[in-house]
């Protein structure tokens, strides 16, 4: 896990999953995912820790997916997925 209060070294693309309905939620999270680049990220927006999907996309992406956690209180969770090559 990263330092929260560093200062990151890869461009991240923010991602709200609050304003996802949530049936179309991980398909959509899978989606942009797959779109980043080695030295993106997505910064993941949530109401809640989203355990169950931090576990599918450790299954499906591997080390390729960083996850750091930037923010984890209770009603905001924020977290960079960072891709690497």
């Amino acid at each position: 896990m990263s330092d929260p209060n560093a200062t990151p070294e890869y461009t991240a693309h923010p991602f709200d999953a609050r304003g996802i309905a949530r049936r179309f939620r991980h398909s959509a999270i899978f989606g942009a995912l797959g779109a980043l680049e080695p030295g993106e990220a997505m910064r993941f927006v949530n109401d809640h820790d989203p355990l169950p999907l931090l576990d599918q996309i450790a299954t499906r992406f591997g080390d390729r997916i960083e996850i750091a956690y930037r923010q984890q209180q209770p009603g905001a969770v924020v977290i960079d997925f960072i891709v690497h090559a």
